[in-house]
């Protein structure tokens, strides 16, 4: 009995405490993750897998001008980072698809986009016996996506990929399960192509698949699409470059078909570099010009206007600064296009609207 009675004590006095402690604000909770040991302060974001590699670079190279800052970041899918940045569990996000009006209406504050780099993402592919590379139409890719073709060598795709020996084999498709920007991007170039699929399909983060198998990243999708004979996937270039995945050449705007590179991914921008909207949220697949590849976005990082710690918001706008600037540099040796220059210059202007005091 004695024992027992030590024990409530115990947890009235612990209770006690807790009761006394002040209930945190969703402003307060939002600056909770970024925190500071010393003179050294440390920054969490978290958000998109396709940029993972050149922020990781970045964060890298910062620090080595900035000892004292130690930015990390989780790569989880744009879906998650919308959703953390949202619900204030990091201090940055990053997305490869903008947030909707009714994502930023549901956000404690304002939230901003800042492009950083501009990416591609492919249709990669695992067909036994054939090596030569295959060529896809939006209907095509929709359909496949849709459940309607279900054999490589169904009529529509070897109309397009004439002297191609298709085999019969299924066609396994493999898609993202996670909120994706990948998906966002795919989504949106297939329903500017497709009206069943925009339908039945649309365009969204996370979207609710007819036919496939899911798998978290692109990470998990190049992986699956490689092990399974038959597959078809889509995943950002890097990943289809880094894990050597055939990927497909994709018909533009403009009746080309077009492999993703630097240059037709750069392409793609060219019109949206002087019809930037003010806010930065466009979309750029099924892009017109010559050489455009169809399927290319920008990627984002997403910050609060008016964050409640100002310390890192200045430190972050700073990075930024950096980023679009001396850091541009080193997209092209990891396989991202640099953003164009009129896009930078209007990115720099907007960065006066991250408030630092």
């Amino acid at each position: 009995m004695q024992k027992l009675l030590r024990h409530l004590s115990v947890a009235a006095f612990l209770f006690s405490l807790a009761a006394c402690k002040p209930a945190e604000t969703p402003r307060q909770s939002a600056a909770a993750p970024a925190q500071s040991t010393g003179n050294a302060i440390t920054i969490n974001g978290a958000g998109a897998t396709f940029p993972y590699p050149i922020y990781s670079k970045w964060f890298d190279e910062y620090r080595k001008q900035h000892a004292n800052v130690q930015i990390n970041y989780q790569s989880i899918g744009s879906g998650g980072g919308i959703k953390q940045l949202s619900a204030g569990t990091v201090f940055f996000g990053a997305t490869d698809g903008p947030m909707t009006d009714a994502q930023l209406k549901a956000a404690s504050a304002p939230i901003l986009h800042f492009p950083t780099v501009l990416g591609g993402v492919v249709p990669v592919y695992n067909i036994p016996g054939v090596s030569s590379q295959i060529r896809f139409t939006g209907p095509v890719l929709a359909d496949i996506f849709l459940g309607r073709i279900t054999k490589w060598n169904d009529a529509a795709i070897a109309k397009i990929n004439p002297g191609v020996q298709l085999p019969s084999t299924d066609i396994a498709v493999v898609h993202r399960s996670d909120g994706s920007g990948t998906t966002y991007i795919f989504c949106d170039f297939l329903s500017k192509t497709s009206a069943d699929y925009k339908q039945k399909v649309g365009v969204a983060t996370s979207v609710s698949w007819p036919v496939g198998v899911g798998a978290k990243g692109n990470e998990g999708v190049s992986g699956l699409v490689q092990q399974t004979p038959g597959a078809i996937g889509y995943v950002e270039l890097i990943f289809a470059l880094q894990n050597k995945i055939p990927f497909a050449a994709v018909q533009n705007k403009a009746g080309e078909f077009v492999t993703a590179t630097l240059d037709s991914v750069t392409a793609a921008a060219a019109s949206a570099s002087t019809t930037m909207p003010d806010d930065f949220r466009v979309s750029i697949t099924n892009a017109d010009g010559k050489g455009a590849y169809p399927i290319a976005s920008f990627t984002w990082i997403l910050l609060y206007q008016n964050a409640e710690d100002k310390v890192r918001a200045k430190i972050m706008a700073d990075f930024l600064r950096w980023a679009l600037t001396d850091g541009q540099k080193y997209a092209t040796d990891l396989h991202y296009a640099p953003l164009p220059r009129p896009v930078i210059d209007k990115e720099m202007q907007a960065l006066a609207k991250v408030q630092v005091q």
